[in-house]
């Protein structure tokens, strides 16, 4: 099968033949339709995470927002059929055992198994996964808008989930990106009054016309002036990757109010405490979701009420796509098609 192959960090990905994956008996092999590019493979790509960068396989599929169809099943599957077509996010296997699986944490699993880290991915095409784990993608929900809602969807919901995000609250979205776009929709559906910050105008156009009530860009606007001005916002959702997004984001928290961090930089970040006390500011932050979140956004998805922007390219571009993406060029998410 062709694959685009990761066999040292910071190289170009290698597109190759490679052997079919084999799978186990309690696995699914799944043709690979779809598979979103999210901007975790570049970091795993150039190993900027040390404490992911030392359990990362090698050489490596990259990729964990697949969308196929099951080919086979293993004797031992029952809960899923040849031909269904099914999804394969970041957390590929969890223990179900561990002290975080038992109280509802499945995405803090202690022995989980990361589709595109420690597991081959879905930048190739065919893919293998556990049935227990893979989640059935609903027919109203095309492929290339459900790949997105594996990672960047499932993601952005948790943490406002977990902020308890209602309506009437403001909130702020640090970051217009694969994250950003839907996290906008998921404020908007809950009844928040959203305001989008970024740096690139076609990215705030975008938040504008998915229901942004207020955009700001930051390379020419005080962002914290302007949100402290009309009294800071309940919850800052940062999904960039930029150090100077969260340095923005911590003072534009109304007292009592939640940063979520979300958008993981290269480089460590924080905040005074003194200030954080003063305002009894809280800090979370979220790490993708389970599966009961991922049935959740994919039913939004499925009842239209989030919709992602994206476009797709062929497995062949996918290091030009990289490109794009590490230079911060890409409006929305950019999925490679393995088949039509």
């Amino acid at each position: 099968m062709k694959a685009a192959v990761l066999h040292e960090f910071k190289t170009p990905l290698a597109l190759e033949e490679v052997p079919r994956p084999e799978r186990a008996e309690d696995e699914v092999l799944i043709e690979v339709e779809v598979c979103g590019v999210c901007h975790s493979d570049l970091h795993v790509a150039d190993g900027d995470w040390p404490q992911l960068a030392s359990i990362v396989k090698k050489p490596l599929i990259l990729g964990h927002e697949i969308v196929g169809r099951v080919v086979e099943r293993g004797s031992a599957v029952q809960s899923v059929q040849v031909g269904e077509r099914v999804g394969v996010p970041w957390i590929q296997w969890t223990c179900g055992q561990c002290e975080f699986c038992r109280e509802g944490n499945e995405n803090l699993c202690v022995r989980q198994r990361i589709t595109g880290v420690t597991t081959d991915g879905g930048y190739a095409e065919f893919a293998k996964a556990p049935a227990s784990h893979v989640v059935k993608i609903p027919d109203a929900l095309p492929s290339e808008q459900a790949a997105p809602l594996l990672c960047a969807g499932v993601t952005v919901h948790r943490a406002l989930k977990r902020a308890s995000i209602r309506a009437g609250q403001r909130l702020a979205v640090f970051g217009v990106g694969g994250l950003g776009h839907l996290a906008v929709q998921i404020g908007r559906a809950a009844g928040a009054e959203v305001t989008a910050i970024d740096i690139a105008e076609e990215k705030l156009s975008l938040a504008k016309s998915l229901g942004a009530a207020h955009i700001l860009n930051a390379s020419n606007t005080d962002v914290v002036k302007r949100l402290r001005g009309s009294g800071g916002v309940h919850i800052a959702l940062v999904t960039s990757a930029a150090k100077s997004a969260y340095d923005m984001a911590f003072y534009c928290v109304r007292p009592t109010g939640t940063l979520l961090a979300v958008g993981l930089p290269a480089r460590e970040i924080s905040f005074p405490a003194i200030l954080m006390a003063a305002g009894e500011i809280q800090i979370k932050a979220s790490a993708v979701g389970t599966r009961e979140d991922l049935g959740e956004i994919l039913a939004m998805g499925a009842a239209g009420t989030v919709h992602c922007q994206v476009s797709t390219r062929p497995l062949a571009e996918v290091g030009e796509v990289l490109g794009q993406l590490n230079r911060g060029e890409i409006s929305g998410r950019i999925v490679l098609r393995l088949r039509n």
